[in-house]
């Protein structure tokens, strides 16, 4: 990826996980599968977005590609996307594995939100999941702007990230319960790393986050919020005309 000016955010340069790391990104996809049931998680993303065999898909933050493999699974054309190339390839190798000959069907690109470049036709889909905290509300916007303009009108945007929708007058005594609650069911490491989100990533709060989407011509169709911490959204792209 290169930068267009001097002034682009770097969206390689990430806090906790080392995702330039193959042993790291290898721990971190058994954690994941251990800590939540991602089959239900992508089935529901799935659903939401009524996904169908030959929609074109984009996954921004593909991560270890759980979500475009299963996408490509039942017939989708996918595009995974992701700052990490060490990442991407692990990720291929897992489609392979899993997909034999329809791993063709995912076409994995190094970049971020404000890097990738579109080519070809509108999208009908974009899922992206617990990445776009890694930028400031300003890029953010950005990047949801960014994400509208490649989207075809009545295409669906799914986002789930950490965002925050507690009292934020409250938010000693919030973050103080919820590392506690938190650390009953996850080791050491994983408290480690939302300590270090809490004090150094961009978790936007819940009313900013819903503006943003439709400044960015979004229509909010579903906005759910978990726990004060985790929101996801199912949003459609508004037409012209609306």
């Amino acid at each position: 990826m290169t930068h267009k000016a001097p002034w682009q955010r770097d969206e390689t340069v990430q806090i906790g996980t080392d995702y330039e790391s193959l042993d790291e990104i290898r721990i971190y996809d058994q954690k994941m599968s251990r800590m939540r049931d991602l089959r239900r998680e992508i089935q529901d993303i799935s659903d939401q977005l009524a996904l169908s065999p030959g929609q074109m898909v984009l996954e921004i933050g593909t991560g270890t590609g759980n979500f475009a493999i299963f996408a490509a699974g039942i017939g989708a054309e996918v595009i995974a996307a992701d700052v990490s190339a060490p990442m991407l390839e692990y990720a291929k190798e897992k489609a392979k594995a899993r997909l034999g000959k329809g791993a063709e069907r995912i076409r994995f690109v190094n970049a971020g939100f404000l890097s990738y470049e579109h080519e070809g036709p509108l999208l009908d889909a974009i899922v992206t999941q617990l990445a776009l905290h890694h930028l400031p509300d300003f890029w953010k916007q950005v990047a949801l702007f960014r994400l509208s303009a490649i989207l075809k009108e009545g295409g669906k945007l799914y986002i789930m990230d950490a965002v925050y929708s507690f009292d934020h007058k409250e938010y000693e005594n919030f973050f103080h319960e919820y590392l506690e609650k938190v650390a009953k069911n996850c080791d050491e490491t994983s408290i480690e790393n939302i300590t270090t989100h809490i004090k150094d990533e961009y978790s936007t709060m819940n009313w900013i986050m819903e503006e943003m989407l439709k400044r960015a011509g979004f229509i909010v169709e579903n906005a759910d919020y978990k726990n004060g911490f985790i929101a996801t959204y199912l949003c459609t792209k508004r037409s012209d005309r609306e």
